[in-house]
């Protein structure tokens, strides 16, 4: 027994070690654009240059664990919607280091409490129209994040983790028409979205647009099923 432990450890004996890394995507909405959270990267090589959040994962947590760390300490939110996006292991994306990164992306509602705890931890939100160029291979990072989005979007009501509690049908439009980058026809859409049954309207309405005002709806979780959802 003790002859077959020898062999098998010699297996892990003088082999070169490979850093794992998590790079976040975190999209968040703020009623009109849909926005990408960056920072400027705080170590050598490609110091002070625009970044995805990212850490190394430690000896003891997971690629998952990893990321709700980085999210929790950046935003104070927990319960948030994440998804592994896939490994990027070119073997030189990262002049620093033999790196592989295990990229997820991330959906956040931006509100005025965790937008101040991500300015104090020097991050920013960027408009998905205005981002900087990206270290390493974060912008392929970004673009595959978005076409994932975008293919979950027409499928499941995804976008409704980027909304406050309440908001306007309104806003749902321009949400996906940030999402999809192009002009939905705001009839279809609407019937669309109310032919599915998921949300309940309430009493309240948003006037900040007009006197009239716009009703308030929320989501019903328990109405959500997988179908075709809004665009093709």
């Amino acid at each position: 027994m003790k002859f077959a432990k020898d062999q098998q450890n010699r297996w892990y004996e003088n082999k070169e070690k490979i850093l794992v890394a998590v790079d976040c995507i975190i999209f968040g909405f703020d009623n009109q654009t849909l926005k990408l959270l960056v920072f400027k990267r705080e170590i050598e090589p490609l110091k002070g240059l625009w970044s995805l959040i990212g850490s190394f994962v430690r000896p003891n947590e997971n690629a998952n664990q990893a990321v709700l760390r980085i999210l929790k300490d950046l935003t104070g939110l927990e319960n948030i919607f994440m998804e592994e996006l896939r490994a990027y292991t070119d073997v030189n994306r990262d002049p620093g280091a033999r790196c592989i990164s295990i990229a997820q992306y991330a959906l956040i509602r931006i509100d005025k409490e965790n937008e101040e705890l991500v300015n104090k931890h020097g991050a920013y939100w960027f408009s998905i129209d205005t981002l900087p160029k990206l270290v390493l291979d974060h912008d392929t990072m970004v673009q595959d994040a978005l076409e994932k989005l975008r293919d979950k979007a027409q499928r499941t009501p995804i976008g409704f983790e980027l909304l406050p509690k309440y908001f306007t049908i309104p806003q749902i439009q321009t949400l996906y028409e940030q999402i999809f980058q192009k002009e939905i026809d705001t009839r279809n859409f609407r019937k669309k979205l109310l032919s599915l049954n998921f949300l309940k309207k309430t009493d309240m309405k948003d006037k900040s647009s007009s006197k009239k005002g716009a009703y308030l709806y929320e989501f019903d979780y328990d109405k959500h099923h997988d179908q075709d959802f809004l665009i093709k």
